[in-house]
C-alpha cells in the first residue's frame, strides 16, 4: 500500500515537457490541487493519530479538523503551484533552447536550408533507392567581384528559396558550402526528380535579383545520380559531382544525369547555352 501511494505521488509530481508557458500553468494548477489533497489527507491522518494517542493540543477534535481544513489546502496549493511554475518555466526554456540549438546545428544560416551534416545524416538514414542532384551557381565569383559579397549572399538566398519551392516537402534541400547545393529524395521517382531539377534550373535562370540599382541574373549547372540500396553517400555524391563537372565543361546552365551506378547512359537533360 505504501509503495502504491509513493508511486502515485511520484507520478503526479513528474515534470514532463511543456509546449508553452500556458501549459506550465495548467499543469501547475492540477499538481497543486493534487498536492493539496494529499497534504490534507495526511494532516487529517496525523490529527487522528494524535487524538487517539491523547496528544491532541486542542480540547475538541472538531477545532483541529477545522484548522486543518482551513489552513492546509491553501498553503499547500500556493507553495506547490509556485514551485512547479518556477521549475516548469525553467524546463520549458531549456527545451526551447535545446530545440533552437539543434536547429542551428543542422541549418545553414545564410540559405536557411539544411547544412552538409544534416544532409548527410538524412541521406544515410533514408532506406531504399534515392536520387541526388548537386547544383552549383555558374560564375559565382563574378557576382561577388562585380557587385560585392552582400549581392552574392542575396543570390544564394534566392537560389535556396527557388530550390525549396520547386522540390517541396518530399525532398531535402541543402547548401553544402559556398555556391554549391544538393537535393535528395527517397520518395520522388527518378524521372520526376530529373524533371524537377530541370525546372529548378530554368526558374533560377529566369530570376531577376535586384541588388542596389542593378539586376543580377545567374544560372546553375547540375549533376543527378541515382543511388542504389547498397550505395554510400560518398559514392553517389562522387558520381553526381562528376556529372556536374561535365555540365560545367559542356557550357554550363544545364543538367546532366545517369540512370545508375555503372550505367553507360549519361544524358544531357534539356541542354542550354550559358
Amino acid at each position: 500500500m505504501v509503495a502504491m501511494i509513493r508511486d502515485w505521488i511520484v507520478k503526479q509530481l513528474m515534470l514532463g515537457e511543456f509546449s508553452s508557458y500556458g501549459d506550465v500553468c495548467r499543469k501547475s494548477v492540477l499538481v497543486g490541487l493534487k498536492v493539496s489533497l494529499v497534504a490534507y489527507l495526511l494532516n487529517l491522518s496525523l490529527h487522528g493519530l494524535l487524538y487517539f494517542s491523547g496528544l491532541m493540543p486542542y480540547e475538541k477534535m472538531g477545532d483541529a479538523l477545522f484548522l486543518a481544513t482551513v489552513l492546509t489546502p491553501p498553503i499547500a496549493f500556493t507553495i506547490s503551484v509556485a514551485a512547479y511554475i518556477a521549475v516548469g518555466f525553467a524546463i520549458h526554456d531549456l527545451g526551447v533552447s535545446r530545440d533552437e540549438l539543434e536547429w542551428l546545428s543542422r541549418t545553414d544560416m545564410l540559405s536557411g536550408l539544411a547544412n552538409r551534416r544534416a544532409f548527410l545524416t538524412a541521406f544515410e538514414t533514408t532506406e531504399g533507392e534515392k536520387t541526388m542532384v548537386v547544383f552549383d551557381i555558374d560564375r559565382f565569383k563574378t557576382v561577388n567581384d562585380s557587385h560585392g559579397h552582400s549581392a552574392g549572399d542575396k543570390v544564394i538566398g534566392e537560389v535556396a528559396n527557388m530550390l525549396s519551392t520547386v522540390f517541396g516537402d518530399r525532398s531535402l534541400c541543402a547548401r553544402l558550402g559556398g555556391e554549391e547545393f544538393a537535393v535528395f529524395s527517397g520518395e520522388v521517382p527518378f524521372g520526376e526528380f530529373a524533371a524537377l531539377s530541370e525546372l529548378a534550373r530554368m526558374r533560377i535562370a529566369g530570376l531577376q535579383i535586384e541588388v542596389d540599382d542593378s539586376v543580377v541574373q545567374v544560372t546553375v549547372s547540375a549533376g543527378i545520380a541515382r543511388c542504389s540500396e547498397n550505395e554510400t553517400f560518398s559514392q553517389t555524391f562522387s558520381r553526381a559531382d562528376k556529372l556536374l563537372y561535365r555540365a560545367k565543361t559542356s557550357g554550363r546552365n544545364r543538367v546532366m544525369f545517369c540512370f545508375g551506378p555503372g550505367s553507360p547512359t549519361e544524358t544531357v537533360f534539356q541542354a542550354k547555352s550559358a
